[in-house]
This record gives C-alpha cells, sequence and structure tokens, in this order.
C-alpha cells in the first residue's frame, strides 16, 4: 500500500514525541512482526502505531488530534483488553493491502451486494444441523425478507446527507463516549497511526479483521472514503474485529436510512444475517435511523 512518510519510528528515541510536537504518555509501538522476528542487528519492521499503556480518558482523544497537522498522525481507540488482545496480537498484515485511492467505493459493494444474492437464491445446500436450529431459533428469514425494499440488483450508492455536526468534533465526542467506563471496549487506548485520512487507517496497519468477508481491506477502506464524504464519518476505534465509526451527517428519514443500510449490509453482512436485527428494514430502523456511531462486526 502506498503509505507517507512514517514519523513513528522516532518515538523510539523520543517516547514523548517533542520532536513531532507532541506530550505523549508512556506507550508503546506496535509493528507487524512477530516478537522472535528481530533482526541480528536488533532492528524491527517500521511501526504501524503507537498506542498508551494506559487506559484512554475523556479528552484524551481531543489531546492528540492536533498530531494529524504536526506530524501527519491520526488519533485513534484500540481495544487492547479483548480475547484476543491488544493490536500486536491482532496478526497485522499491511503488506498484504492494497491502496484505498486504487478502487471504486460502488463497485465494492455492488460486487458485495450480488455475491451475497448469487449464494442465497442459488441452489439450496443440505446443512445436518439446520433442522436444530430451526427447533431452537425458528426458521430465519427468506432472503427477500431480509433485504427489503430491495432486491438481488444493487440498489446504488445512498445520497449524501446534511452534517449535524463537524466531523471532527463528532469524532472525539465519540470517542470521549467510548473512553468512558461503560461503553463495549474493555480495554480503551489512545493510539495514533501515520495515514492520509481517517479512513485509510485501517488498511494502513493492515488490520484483519474483515478477513473472512474481505482480505483486502483497502477495499472496505474505499467504502469509508465514501462514507467521509456523504456522512461524515470518522474511524474512531478497532478492536481484533470490530470497526467503530463517528457520524457528522447520519440520515434522519427512514428512506435515507434504508438506502444506507443497503450499503452497511454490502459492507458487513454479519451486522445483518448474525446481528440482533435479522432484516434490513429493522436494521436501518435502530441501528442507522438518527445513529451518531456505526458499528460493524466481522465473524
Amino acid at each position: 500500500m502506498a503509505t507517507l512518510p512514517n514519523p513513528l519510528p522516532k518515538l523510539a528515541a523520543d517516547p514523548g514525541g517533542r520532536e513531532l510536537g507532541l506530550e505523549l504518555p508512556p506507550g508503546r509501538l506496535v509493528d507487524a512482526a512477530e516478537p522472535a522476528d528481530t533482526a541480528d542487528d536488533g532492528t524491527r519492521p517500521e511501526p504501524l502505531l503507537w498506542h498508551a499503556e494506559g487506559p484512554a480518558a475523556p479528552g484524551a482523544w481531543s489531546a492528540l488530534a492536533p498530531a494529524g497537522r504536526t506530524s501527519g498522525l491520526l488519533p485513534l481507540l484500540v481495544d487492547a483488553g479483548g480475547e484476543q488482545g491488544g493490536p500486536a496480537d491482532w496478526q497485522l498484515m499491511p503488506d498484504e493491502m492494497s491502496y484505498p485511492g486504487d478502487h471504486d467505493a460502488e463497485e465494492v459493494l455492488a460486487e458485495f451486494w450480488e455475491e451475497y444474492a448469487a449464494e442465497e437464491l442459488g441452489p439450496a445446500e443440505d446443512h445436518p444441523a439446520m433442522a436444530a436450529v430451526v427447533e431452537l431459533f425458528g426458521e430465519p428469514a427468506t432472503y427477500e425478507e431480509t433485504v427489503a425494499p430491495y432486491g438481488p440488483e444493487w440498489p446504488g450508492l445512498a445520497p449524501a446527507t446534511t452534517a449535524d455536526a463537524d466531523p471532527d468534533a463528532r469524532a472525539a465526542e465519540i470517542a470521549d463516549s467510548l473512553a468512558d467506563s461503560g461503553s463495549w471496549l474493555k480495554d480503551p487506548r489512545i493510539a495514533l497511526v501515520p495515514a492520509r485520512r481517517s479512513a485509510d487507517i485501517p488498511a494502513a496497519i493492515g488490520w484483519a479483521g474483515p478477513l473472512n468477508h474481505e482480505g483486502d481491506v483497502a477495499r472496505l477502506c474505499a467504502v469509508l472514503r465514501s462514507w467521509e464524504d456523504r456522512f461524515g464519518i470518522r474511524v474512531v476505534a478497532l478492536t481484533f474485529d470490530q470497526l467503530v465509526l463517528s457520524v457528522a451527517a447520519p440520515p434522519t428519514t427512514t428512506a435515507e436510512a434504508e438506502a444506507v443500510a443497503a450499503e452497511h449490509f454490502a459492507f458487513c453482512p454479519d451486522n445483518i444475517t448474525q446481528g440482533s436485527h435479522e432484516t434490513l428494514r429493522a436494521y436501518a430502523a435502530r441501528e442507522v435511523l438518527d445513529q451518531k456511531v456505526w458499528s460493524f462486526w466481522w465473524d
């Protein structure tokens, strides 16, 4: 993936970041190598991100937000308390990622949408355990019920909506709520990532959270770029397999929400097929309409 000059190596000799105009708390640098991969001369690959050693507190995001202007480092929250550990344990794969700017968001989403339709509408496969699943949970929604009011043909991109907040201010607001005790992040840490724009952060660090859906996360970052432009999103947090976005221009009508929900379905089908809302319409009403946070999880 094409990258900017990486200022993170300077933090090895200057942990507080003074040379970069920062005042950092104690933290660590994370690269893509295994602990045993240190070269004979003691060198390691360039770091992909820095994160604080201690828990994030409200205000931590705003304190580091100027780093984007002074050093090209963008803030992020990472969860260091999940079952899979922190970023050093996430098997980051930056060399496997392409560049988000090489992909078209609508082409990516249309491909996912139509592949899912072809799979669901193709010949039924016999799953021996399905009878037990149906007995426990009832009959699942049909494909038509799941994606209504749409069908097998990709419905196109949702129109842009009107912002009700500055995107960076909304990101700071959501970051503060996630850093507060009681959020679904078990151990949020403030982090810094060298990236051109917030939407590129997953590809910049080689995040593999959506691996079972898409191996090249840069394709999903192309969609995030489009959402930046249309809905004022920012990448606020990552866990091993979850992506959390702030939204400065959330949909405010049912039609807008359903159009955006179609994009969410293509982007992350597990949000609906394995979530608490098994149809696109229900998901749109509860997770998209007027929502300042969008969250995605891949099995």
